[in-house]
């Protein structure tokens, strides 16, 4: 219905009406009320159905803008999914455990940890990813980096006096994914500040991390046995662990390249992951 074929007094009201979904900041209703309305003019909506139809309209479009925000800001790395995570080439990580997980009340409002174990080519990366993207979608808030990364970042922070307000900054989201936390250099000055992110956070914000090497052998990466201890009591407090000890996906996926014959792999991305069958989105990574 354009405003050229209505009448004048229902124009002017077309316009009050914009006025007033403007300032109470309902963009996504002030689109399609108007289409709503014909609809509900063309067939006998009771007035009680147009508001819930333009209400429900309104939330919807939120929650997909929240989200899209949400996933941009969240840093995930593309085309890692529950779907394309080939659960049976890791036995001992149940499906239906971590699809309980990304519902996220139980355990982020609780401040409590997750921690994937297990050697490179695991799927540790990928299914830290899955969760974190499954958690979005749930309306949760997810930050996922290199734990090397955040570090320097927040040695930087340290040496601008600004480390407590980059603590707090990474308190907006409820979880924080650290991958590769083995790669962190045996440094004073990175370990500390990776203690205190891990104290800041602890029963606070919850805390993803992936790593290579078992609780036993992290004085590798921090070198003051005290800290090693309390870093890990605080982690693994409130935590789950997953144990992947299977092969490296990578090194079955070039032998499987191998006996194709030069047949090209398929890789999942966002886009394409949809379009796969169910056999070629089986990939860990």
């Amino acid at each position: 219905m354009s405003k050229s074929t209505l009448a004048p007094h229902a124009a002017i009201d077309a316009q009050r009406v914009s006025l007033v979904l403007n300032d109470l900041r309902l963009p996504a209703i002030k689109l399609v009320w108007a289409d709503f309305a014909a609809r509900a003019d063309k067939e006998g909506w009771p007035g009680a159905r147009l508001i819930a139809a333009l209400a429900e309209h309104e939330v919807a479009e939120r929650d997909r803008r929240r989200i899209e925000r949400h996933l941009g800001e969240a840093r995930l790395p593309p085309g890692k999914t529950l779907d394309s995570f080939a659960f049976d080439a890791v036995p001992m990580i149940s499906r239906a455990q971590v699809t309980a997980m990304c519902a996220g009340d139980a355990w982020l409002e609780k401040g409590a940890n997750l921690i994937l174990f297990g050697p490179p080519g695991g799927g540790k990366t990928h299914l830290a990813a899955a969760i974190g993207l499954a958690l979005i979608e749930n309306g949760w808030r997810v930050l996922f980096t290199r734990t090397s990364d955040l570090v320097q970042k927040l040695q930087v922070a340290r040496r601008e006096l600004a480390l407590e307000a980059a603590l707090a900054k990474l308190d907006k989201y409820h979880l924080l994914i650290l991958d590769d936390l083995a790669y962190v250099t045996k440094d004073q000055a990175e370990t500390s500040v990776l203690f205190e992110l891990i104290s800041a956070r602890y029963e606070r914000r919850s805390t993803l991390i992936t790593a290579n090497q078992p609780f036993g052998e992290w004085n590798r990466i921090f070198p003051d046995p005290a800290m090693t201890l309390a870093a890990v009591d605080r982690l693994v407090h409130h935590a789950t662990i997953f144990e992947m000890n299977v092969e490296s996906y990578r090194r079955r996926a070039a032998l499987q390249r191998q006996s194709r014959a030069g047949r090209p792999p398929t890789y999942a991305t966002i886009k394409s992951t949809a379009d796969l069958s169910p056999s070629d989105n089986q990939t860990n990574d």
